[in-house]
């Protein structure tokens, strides 16, 4: 039998479920998820690949036909499989403009955790994944050891002298260097295990969640966020025994890993003494408010991830529920935003950003073109792929310089990286600030 290019075999459905035997059902997607597509092409506009190649192969309905064809056993899951499905970046613009409801991030991650499960990655790939998702990102000890010599590293001089050398142009790291976060001086793990009083009368009581890399490289947007909650009536509870929100490692593939990461959050932040659950990264907000993913829905522990899902809430969209009631200075400012994927298309908040912002007396907001499209940071995306993500940055760029704005301001770390980098390198002169850290300065005495 001849088929079209998106005609599915008449018995796909059986021949689907039976070469997924392999797979346990948390970790294998359903027919009903595929069939959703419709092959519209709503999505190829919004796709930062396809608008980048133009290749079908890399859009999100391409996609989706070659993991289908893959679980049927059509499609061999070889190089070209895994190439097209690591150039995606995971953004998740395409669910924002698909009619039929495709959830096409829970389609990708399960595609990566079938390369993962199948496919055989180069020795140096696989030392490297396993170095930085099992070995570094669950255990906050190892994370802080691996921040202080790379500190030393950066107060010595001795990145940059990497970065300018020949041996970081003949690999092409010069790029991936600048990309790197500054280690701070003082980590935010002297925060973590604490309980901050609300300033004035307590109007909620919510944990927080500190995030890995975040406790060594974004202490201050950390303290802000507290300090903001706090302006505004919060007890803030920083639980001692979280750990990475395990966003990355399902990215790649890696569900064991971000499954034990879910268990141990699941205990960390256990208790009713805490309505909520707060993040200032949007990527960690995704990830924990779909921990259901993980598990099998009628098991004890997919009951404990509804319920810890639940109770997540991206910091300015807590913000926006819960009403300003602090005093706020005037800030002079022309703004612009970049809206953090994970946070728009995966959390579905537009809005409460830009509400806040409207908040503060003095700020004009100025919306850039395509303020929606990724910055091409995409959790580790940049390192991964960096040329590509070199192309989105510099559109992005462009797109933020011609919005006139001083100030450029988004809601998850990941961004404000990219964004940072991109300033330095295209020399915009603006400022890359989250939407926390612009409440904090506006809320400061003196």
């Amino acid at each position: 039998m001849t088929t079209g290019p998106y005609t599915a075999l008449p018995d796909a459905q059986k021949e689907f479920q039976e070469t997924l035997s392999g797979f346990s059902a948390t970790d294998r997607p359903l027919y009903k998820d595929y069939s959703r597509c419709v092959h519209c092409g709503l999505c190829l506009d919004h796709c930062p690949t396809y608008r980048l190649w133009g290749k079908e192969a890399d859009s999100p309905r391409g996609r989706i036909r070659q993991m289908k064809l893959v679980d049927e056993g059509r499609l061999e899951l070889g190089e070209s499989f895994v190439t097209h499905m690591d150039r995606c970046l995971d953004c998740r613009a395409c669910e924002t403009a698909c009619p039929s409801g495709v959830e096409y991030g829970k389609l990708i991650e399960l595609a990566r955790a079938q390369i993962q499960q199948k496919y055989s990655r180069s020795w140096a790939s696989r030392m490297t994944r396993d170095f930085v998702y099992r070995w570094l990102l669950p255990h906050p000890g190892r994370i802080r050891f691996v921040a202080r010599v790379a500190r030393l590293a950066q107060v010595t001089g001795l990145q940059g002298l990497v970065r300018a050398s020949q041996v970081a142009r003949l690999f092409g790291m010069q790029e991936r260097l600048q990309l790197l976060p500054r280690i701070d001086r003082k980590f935010f793990d002297a925060s973590v295990g604490r309980t901050f009083p609300a300033i004035g009368a307590r109007r909620a009581r919510v944990a927080f969640f500190a995030g890995c890399i975040a406790r060594v490289t974004f202490t201050e947007l950390n303290d802000a966020t507290i300090r903001v909650l706090q302006a505004n009536g919060c007890e803030v509870v920083v639980p001692a025994e979280q750990r990475c929100c395990g966003a990355l490692a399902a990215h790649a593939g890696l569900r064991d890993v971000a499954r034990e990461l879910a268990l141990i959050n699941f205990r960390a932040f256990a208790g009713s003494d805490f309505g909520v659950i707060v993040t200032n990264a949007a990527g960690c907000g995704s990830a924990l408010k779909e921990y259901l993913h993980l598990f099998d829905s009628h098991s004890a522990s997919g009951d404990d991830a509804a319920e810890f899902s639940g109770r997540v809430r991206d910091v300015t969209e807590f913000l926006d529920q819960l009403g300003l009631v602090a005093a706020m200075r005037e800030l002079p400012l022309r703004v612009t935003i970049q809206d953090s994927c994970h946070l728009l298309h995966g959390q579905k908040v537009r809005e409460a950003p830009r509400r806040l912002l409207r908040a503060i007396p003095g700020v004009e907001i100025v919306e850039m073109t395509r303020a929606d499209q990724c910055c091409g940071s995409a959790g580790v995306y940049n390192v991964t792929e960096t040329r590509a993500s070199m192309d989105l940055l510099a559109e992005k760029m462009t797109n933020a310089a011609a919005s006139g704005a001083t100030t450029i301001v988004t809601a998850n770390p990941g961004c404000m990286l990219q964004l940072r980098a991109g300033v330095t390198m295209h020399g915009t002169r603006q400022n890359v600030v989250h939407v926390v850290e612009l409440l904090d300065r506006a809320m400061a005495k003196g």
